[in-house]
């Protein structure tokens, strides 16, 4: 009878230890979010002239220093700029180009250009479902001499079917914010 309760103790063993599954086998990759340091957007003249360079630099990532913002001049009213937008994390070494990731993963990024007056944004660039992106833009400065805050938001997974957004508005797009930058801007 002992041997008996050992025998159906190590059969119960057996069945339970081979039974159990792996969860290792299903492990599913995290996108883990990336660390953006530096946006810089670059505006050039289209009929040429000198580039104006948007850029805001954190270099301490989440540290307590506040970005550094720069503007490299005025924009001239009634002109025309091809625009780009790039996003790095220059605390990776070697630096690594978050604009690469953006675009790859197009349809779960856009890049919204908040202002009020300062002008006209257009899209240059589209995702696989044919969606806007926004690295690459067309700036038409405004008619009139003005002045005021522009803001560049990366946007990840943002409803890009929603009401406005394709063209822009943000006010539908959900999503989480990857990086924003406001930037005071002059038209003259």
């Amino acid at each position: 009878m002992k041997n008996l309760k050992i025998s159906v103790l190590a059969i119960i063993a057996t069945v339970s230890f081979t039974s159990c599954s792996s969860d290792d086998d299903n492990l599913v990759p995290v996108n883990e979010e990336e660390v953006i340091t530096t946006l810089t957007a670059t505006f050039t003249p289209q009929g040429g002239g000198t580039a104006i360079v948007l850029q805001s630099q954190d270099l301490d990532g989440d540290g307590p220093d506040a970005p550094v913002i720069t503007v490299s001049g005025d924009f001239t009213a009634g002109t025309t700029y091809t625009g780009t937008v790039a996003f790095l994390n220059e605390l990776a070494n070697p630096v690594d180009i978050i604009s690469e990731e953006v675009l790859e993963e197009g349809d779960e990024h856009q890049i919204f250009f908040l202002q009020n007056g300062l002008g006209t944004f257009t899209y240059n660039d589209q995702d696989v479902n044919g969606n806007p992106i926004g690295l690459s833009f067309t700036y038409e400065a405004s008619e009139t001499v003005t002045n005021g805050d522009l803001t560049i938001v990366l946007r990840h997974e943002p409803n890009k079917t929603a009401d406005g957004v394709s063209n822009g508005d943000i006010t539908n797009a959900g999503g989480g914010t990857d990086a924003s930058a406001t930037f005071s801007i002059n038209v003259n």
